[in-house]
């Protein structure tokens, strides 16, 4: 069975090419292009894991981060966090709120598929 990735970024270009990468390393993919439209997908869908930009107008990815934690529906749900803003500050912020990882962009598409193939071996472990 496919997992499905919610992706949230408000570049409808990388929001795009994310979602292409994904679904050729076969997954199925959701899009948002921002926290609110990502919030109303999550009540309607539980991915198996979220691809959240930092830098979003209204609420950022940090925020959504720690909303999403929040939910007892997605508490559980991995994380990724993929930024252009890839400073220590910004990667801890991103942790803090409850990133299962921080990845910098711009992302080559095998290390991506790679990486969000690795964090759902490892939380369909747990």
């Amino acid at each position: 069975m496919k997992k499905t990735v919610l992706v949230v970024d408000d570049e409808l270009g990388a929001l795009t090419l994310i979602g292409i990468m994904l679904e050729r390393g076969g997954f199925n993919v959701l899009k948002a292009k921002d926290a609110e439209a990502a919030l109303a997908t999550l009540d309607q869908n539980t991915p198996d894991l979220i691809i959240l930009d930092v830098m979003m107008p209204g609420m950022n990815g940090i925020e959504l981060c720690r909303t999403i934690r929040s939910r007892s529906e997605t508490a559980l749900t991995p994380i990724v966090i993929l930024s252009a803003r890839g400073d220590a500050e910004s990667v801890m912020q991103g942790m803090e709120a409850g990133a299962n990882d921080y990845l910098p962009k711009p992302i080559l598409h095998h290390d991506l598929v790679a990486k969000v193939r690795a964090i759902l071996a490892q939380s369909a472990e747990t």
